[in-house]
């Protein structure tokens, strides 16, 4: 799947384009994948502009990238062989030709293989690093999380239990995401952002405030969260989904000032920047997800000319926990 154009404002269908090309042969020290899942997530908007960030942007006319798990069917590395099952970065594709290196193997026996893109991927190590690393908690913490019944929300309020948070509020679209809140992930209490004054609800589900916010929305969220922040208050900035496909500058909070009477923190986070966590959150998750006290979802949509619309329906809130796009079924 290639970047045709380049969208203003909300992408559409007519920005991708599939194309049948020919798999080459691997040169020394390569592999050939044949995949079978594929992640599409929020941050491949931004690649979509050409503009400076912190990944590159897409290149128009050539395939896209994203995190993608597959079998080995050819190798030219002794370090991966032919059968094994690896993730890696060449996704939007249904076979990939890459570095040895730029592939890890996983054990499929630990857990289910598209848990590798979701629990046991970045979105399990985005959400243990923001509450361990970059918003730190502390035993007893109230904690709010956005797009909490999305992939890394809703690792992040099951996680803030684990950690010792003595209330876990999330924020969803919508009622059916809201009941998913407290009935599978775990809530205390579920905020629907479609239904009045975020400040107002997150006021009433915790009246004396929050010590801890994971933000992936920000806007009206970042705003009610600085609010409702206690003295000492931390806050992980992850993402802003509600300003990606923006095409003037989004407004931002005006109570930024509470945040120094608060003598409250505020830090970006970039997942790449703690990848040396991996091991530690994959054998905690491992467990968990075996003892079925870490609980997830995927939306799964199938095949790889259903990508474009399964990525857009993730800025769109389409999805419950990990959105993955399913590339064997057409084998």
């Amino acid at each position: 799947m290639r970047l045709a154009a380049r969208p203003v404002g909300q992408p559409t269908p007519a920005d991708f384009e599939l194309a049948t090309v020919d798999v080459p042969e691997p040169a020394d020290g390569q592999i050939v994948v044949r995949n079978t899942w594929m992640s599409v997530d929020p941050y491949m908007r931004g690649r979509m502009d050409d503009a400076p960030s912190y990944i590159p942007p897409f290149a128009l006319g050539a395939a896209l990238e994203g995190s993608a798990l597959g079998e080995v069917v050819a190798s030219r590395a002794a370090s991966v062989p032919v059968g094994a099952t690896v993730t890696h970065f060449l996704g939007w594709r249904e076979y990939a030709v890459l570095d040895a290196a730029g592939a890890t193997v996983v054990d499929p026996a630990l857990a289910p293989p598209e848990a590798w893109l979701g629990p046991l991927g970045t979105t399990g190590l985005t959400a243990y690093a923001a509450l361990t690393r970059t918003a730190p908690m502390r035993e007893g913490d109230v904690v709010f999380i956005s797009a909490a019944a999305g992939a890394v929300g809703s690792v992040a309020g099951q996680l803030a239990r684990k950690l010792g948070a003595s209330v876990v509020i999330g924020s969803a679209g919508g009622p059916a995401k809201t009941k998913k809140l407290l009935d599978t992930f775990g809530y205390d209490a579920a905020l629907d952002y479609r239904q009045g004054s975020l400040g107002e609800q997150l006021a009433q589900a915790a009246p004396d405030g929050i010590d801890v916010y994971l933000d992936s929305v920000g806007g009206d969220h970042l705003q009610a969260a600085v609010g409702a922040l206690r003295t000492g208050g931390r806050i992980a900035l992850v993402g802003a989904i509600s300003g990606y496909n923006a095409t003037t500058p989004a407004p931002g909070p005006d109570n930024l000032y509470q945040l120094a009477i608060k003598e409250a923190g505020v830090r970006g986070m970039l997942v790449t920047s703690h990848l040396d966590l991996f091991p530690e959150w994959i054998g905690k998750a491992a467990a968990w997800l075996a003892d079925g006290s870490l609980r997830t979802e995927q939306t799964v949509v199938d095949g790889i000319e259903q990508a474009p619309s399964a990525f857009l329906g993730v800025l769109n809130g389409a999805n419950t926990g990990k959105m993955l796009v399913r590339l064997e079924t057409n084998r």
